[in-house]
């Protein structure tokens, strides 16, 4: 008796809990909420809650927590209105229980259903397709964007919401997750303009793919927390003197670092978090009319460099010229008191909403425009990845994200337009970039007068004119000098319909060539002449054929092996047997030391395996193995550059794996020094080696440039613990500056 009283009054509490979420989604919304808008998303909450009242999720917490939640980031941080609202409530219900699209129509109305329908079609994506999961399923996502790009937003919502409540979860869901999420969810938020929810999925996915090193950034941050607060306090307290004279009204915050961000500093760098130099940041956001907004900018930035020296080279004007994210702001670094650089960014409060918020916040500031006509922005920034959806997934992923995350640079027409590109453009690509016909026809191109090869590299404040010819045909080189999407999907698209009408004519030619040889055309004699050739597939056959690299003499050969059946059989017999060792080969154990051994799986499964040259793991690095689909497993450290591409693409390709008692074995390891050339160095850097123990040298090379000291010392050593030991050592010699392990990328 006593234990359902207590579950009663258990259930009592989490209603009250779930009365105080509603609550609190209606007051954080955003938007101003009609009545109307409330009647809609009660009815939501109310569909949802009924729906999910048996479901827990597995922190057994009740299931409805999660749609309220997923809802409160659509309300608050994304800032869309009702109808999201609504579908954010509702988006798991179709695929969780039995309710149906068509009773959300007739529920509530087209638009709401044809969201969550959006956010279905993403989940109930097949399971047993032998592809990248992940990356399909972020192909179907992105395809859905023609439906409503509502559907992504609220998307990204209910990644976050995972993202933030993973804890219950297996480890190795976890880091899948992560790595998806930092891979494709985190620069797709980017591109959106949802700044706050980027930093959110980084700085998480971060804690699950690299625990450690998170923890560790995270602890500084708290140690060095005081002295950072009163360095803005003391910048803060200069400029407000200053700016209140002007009469400007403002609020001055520190902006901390993301730790997502100090740690791609750390290692683009290749630094330690204190020497991050950038850490320090403070934000100033004025009130002003629309008119005066630029005018009162660059009177602050006046006021700022009145009183701090400015570095030249990293002014970024994004005021005259915002993001195609939308992102407007002026960005000045300073040097600091106390020798050190400090970041200010100055916006007005309607840019600091777009920058929080993205583009929801822009048609906050259009009169009398609605959510559907704000969104359409977007619709057409995103647009172009969708040209062509025949690509293979895992490339389509890797050309959006190449899209995505890209900085941008700022170019002329002949006319003075002004056109955005990704860094890294060439001049095909802004002719790609004015109208896709224009690309294909372009011929020549002139940047600031000068004529420049088509792959000419575009940099900001360029103006580049376009020579267009009606004969010029797109050539397969051109892939190799554009770097954007679009200009790669549309040349792909020209080339593969060169390919297929040179095709044609290639199977009618190769028909009657058979004809002569007394062979009819069949699917089989296709197959055969594909294997013959060693080719992929027919088109490759037609092709070849069609414009004469396969000869008369080449078909004879074909026919001569076809007719010779005896000795056809022979010969498949042999391959057959010499196949079968290959096989074996690749399944007989390593033969290694006893001692050493990488193990993979629970099982702790001794298994073949190779070290991947791309990171050079050695006893003691944390590391995981790849299944590849030719060279078995690859092993690779857990902070490899490609991981996170690995976890998140092909997760069900990836093992855990451990080494277990490295004692015996011997690893290479290239070391890279620089110092000052102080006298002995030299002398120093080889005792210390020498004196480590068990450290043999294997070869090593040292230079001085202008009171530069470099050094690459390649060593032989047992395990990492060694090695880390005989780093610190070099460390503590005079002179010495940096000590790095090198990586071959």
């Amino acid at each position: 008796m006593n234990h359902a009283v207590m579950t009663e009054i258990d259930i009592e509490k989490e209603n009250k809990a779930i009365a105080q979420e509603y609550k609190e989604l209606l007051r954080i919304s955003y938007q101003t909420l009609s009545d109307e808008d409330k009647k809609l998303i009660r009815k939501a909450f109310d569909v949802s809650v009924e729906a999910h009242k048996e479901q827990r999720r597995k922190s057994g917490e009740a299931y409805i927590f999660h749609p309220i939640a997923v809802a409160k980031i659509v309300a608050s941080e994304i800032g869309l209105g009702a109808t999201s609202i609504a579908a954010a409530l509702l988006h798991d219900v179709v695929e969780d229980t039995p309710t149906t699209v068509q009773d959300i129509e007739r529920l509530f109305n087209p638009k709401v259903a044809q969201i969550v329908e959006g956010l279905t079609k993403i989940s109930l994506v097949q399971r047993d397709l032998n592809v990248s999961m992940q990356a399909e399923n972020f192909r179907k996502m992105i395809l859905t964007l023609n439906d409503d790009v509502r559907v992504i937003l609220i998307k990204l919502a209910d990644r976050l919401h995972n993202m933030q409540t993973m804890d219950s979860m297996q480890e190795d869901k976890q880091t899948k997750i992560a790595s998806e999420t930092l891979y494709i969810y985190a620069p797709l938020a980017h591109r959106l303009g949802l700044y706050n929810i980027k930093t959110k999925l980084e700085d998480l996915g971060l804690e699950y793919t690299e625990p450690a090193i998170y923890k560790e950034i995270v602890s500084k941050i708290k140690e060095t927390k005081e002295e950072q607060d009163a360095y803005i306090d003391d910048i803060s307290n200069v400029l407000k003197a200053s700016l209140d004279a002007e009469g400007v009204e403002y609020i001055i915050k520190g902006r901390p670092k993301s730790i997502y961000s100090i740690r791609r500093k750390m290692l683009a760098q290749n630094v330690s978090f204190d020497e991050v130099y950038d850490k320090f940041a403070l934000r100033i956001v004025y009130k002003s009319t629309p008119h005066d907004e630029k005018f009162v900018a660059w009177k602050i930035y006046s006021i700022v460099t009145d009183h701090y020296r400015p570095s030249p080279s990293r002014l970024r004007d994004w005021i005259s010229s915002p993001k195609s994210t939308g992102y407007e702001a002026l960005h000045i670094t300073v040097m600091g008191p106390k020798g050190r650089w400090v970041e200010v960014q100055v916006r007005s409060e309607r840019m600091d909403e777009i920058a929080e918020k993205g583009y929801a916040a822009h048609y906050k500031y259009k009169n009398g425009a609605t959510e559907e006509s704000g969104l359409d922005v977007w619709l057409n920034l995103l647009k172009e990845a969708l040209e062509n959806s025949e690509t293979n997934a895992v490339d389509f992923v890797e050309d959006f994200k190449m899209n995505l995350y890209s900085k941008e640079i700022f170019v002329f027409t002949p006319k003075g337009e002004i056109k955005s590109l990704p860094k890294g453009a060439t001049s095909l690509d802004f002719a790609f970039s004015i109208h896709s016909e224009i690309g294909i026809r372009t011929r020549g191109t002139r940047v600031n007068g000068k004529l420049v090869p088509l792959n000419f590299e575009l940099k900001s404040g360029d103006q580049i004119e376009v020579i267009t010819s009606q004969h010029q045909k797109p050539t397969s080189n051109w892939l190799d000098y554009v770097t954007t999407s679009r200009a790669k999907t549309k040349i792909k698209n020209v080339l593969n319909e060169n390919t297929k009408k040179i095709g044609e004519e290639g199977k009618e030619l190769l028909t009657r060539k058979l004809k002569h040889l007394k062979i009819t055309m069949s699917e089989q004699v296709i197959n055969e002449l594909v294997n013959f050739f060693k080719l992929k597939t027919s088109l490759d056959l037609f092709y070849r054929v069609g414009i004469g690299a396969i000869e008369n003499q080449q078909l004879k050969d074909y026919a001569a092996q076809k007719s010779n059946t005896f000795i056809n059989f022979f010969k498949n017999k042999m391959k057959r047997s010499s196949s079968t060792t290959a096989d074996e080969d690749i399944h007989k154990p390593i033969v290694s030391s006893n001692y050493d051994m990488l193990v993979f799986g629970k099982e702790h499964d001794k298994l073949d395996y190779k070290l991947s040259p791309c990171c050079n793991p050695i006893p003691g690095d944390d590391v995981f193995g790849f299944v590849t689909i030719n060279e078995g497993i690859k092993v690779h450290k857990k902070d490899c550059p490609n991981a996170i591409g690995m976890q998140s693409n092909y997760a069900y390709r990836i093992m855990s794996a451990k080494w277990i008692d490295s004692s015996q074995e011997e690893f290479k390891a290239i070391i890279n020094i620089t110092g000052m050339d102080v006298l002995g160095l030299t002398n120093q850097l080889t005792k210390v080696i020498s004196n480590n123990m068990n450290v043999n040298i294997q070869s090593i090379a040292l230079s001085t440039d202008a009171g530069i000291f470099h050094g690459q010392v390649t060593v032989i050593v047992q395990n990492n613990t060694i090695l880390k030991k005989m780093i610190n050592n070099i460390k503590k010699i005079d002179g010495i500056d940096k000590v790095t392990r090198e990586y071959k990328t």
